[in-house]
């Protein structure tokens, strides 16, 4: 069982991005709650957050479902301890003004903004596995993901996964000179919608930090719940005050993710996960194979069941994807 106890001066150092964990835990009150000492560290995407893992420099990080995995194919051991799940839907596949590219048969040949180690890499590959087309059948343009708006834009390349505000922009100024999206009704489920919170084995193993990472999962599912129920709050403090974008995109991301929901961590979470990993070796871009369910810490399901209710959170549909 997961200890309980967290001792005086128990400090857990939280990878953030963008400064998303320690604005939503400040504005909810959940920081000052909080029964250990947090540092918050910002990084830019899984693959940096993995190197602060292996050097002991975090204990827990929030990213997105392809990072976990990249972790498992490295060797290291950093399982999931909470499951966030967003509306799938909020990223779409943009297209290059001048490219008549509306459905996912029509990608073969088409140049690609691809990010390994990132959920849009999945998205890119569950769109080319319904298509019936291999990576091969494509041009995939390695890229990071702040370069995708500019490269999709400028016709670098042709299409591009964008999510808010990026889509509403590139739309907003492409749109007049022919640029679109495929169909979302074809890619809809290219994305899993899965967020999760994940930690450091050495940190689960020390008992103090074990202890201060379970309060965390309560605390930060609260905080979450705080973002459901205060919406233009969290568009006020976190997107504009924060992130010095204007209350309207702020809305439109808010708007685009929906509702926030936990799923439990059971056996139907660990096989969503196998399933990206599954879309990723058929890709044949996997260094090794891994299994998801060596990627959890299914412990941290009783702080779930505990917290969701509570809190008058949800679950999420059961099998959501």
């Amino acid at each position: 069982p997961l200890p309980t106890d967290v001792p005086a001066g128990t400090t857990l150092v939280i990878a953030d991005q963008a400064e998303a964990q320690q604005v939503a835990l400040r504005a909810s009150g959940e920081l000052e709650k909080l029964p250990f000492t947090a540092q918050f560290a910002n990084f830019t995407g899984g693959p940096a957050i993995l190197e602060a893992f292996r050097a002991g420099a975090a204990d827990v990080a929030s990213v997105g479902d392809t990072p976990p995995i990249q972790a498992l194919a490295a060797g290291e051991d950093v399982p999931i301890i909470l499951a966030r799940q967003t509306d799938p839907s909020s990223t779409q596949l943009a297209v290059t003004p001048g490219k008549n590219i509306r459905k996912l048969a029509d990608l073969r040949g088409a140049k690609i903004a691809y990010a390994e180690g990132t959920a849009q890499q999945v998205i890119v590959l569950r769109a080319l596995e319904k298509a019936g087309l291999r990576t091969s059948d494509v041009e995939l343009v390695r890229l990071q993901l702040g370069d995708f708006n500019d490269a999709v834009r400028t016709g670098q390349v042709d299409v591009a996964p964008l999510n808010e505000p990026r889509l509403t922009r590139f739309l907003t100024e492409a749109g007049p000179r022919g640029g679109g999206v495929i169909d979302p009704a074809e890619t809809a489920d290219t994305s899993s919608g899965l967020n999760y919170l994940y930690a450091r084995r050495e940190a689960l193993e020390d008992p103090a930090k074990a202890a201060a990472l379970r309060a965390y999962v309560d605390h930060y599912i609260r905080s979450q719940q705080w973002i459901n129920e205060h919406p233009a709050e969290w568009v006020q403090q976190y997107y504009v005050e924060n992130q010095g974008i204007s209350q309207a995109d702020g809305q439109r991301i808010v708007d685009s993710l929906g509702q926030i929901t936990f799923p439990r961590l059971d056996a139907a979470v660990v096989q969503r996960q196998q399933e990206t990993i599954d879309v990723i070796d058929r890709a044949g871009e996997l260094p090794k194979q891994v299994r998801a369910s060596d990627g959890f810490d299914l412990r941290f399901d009783q702080v779930v069941t505990t917290t969701v209710p509570a809190v008058g959170a949800a679950y999420g549909p059961a099998g959501a994807s």
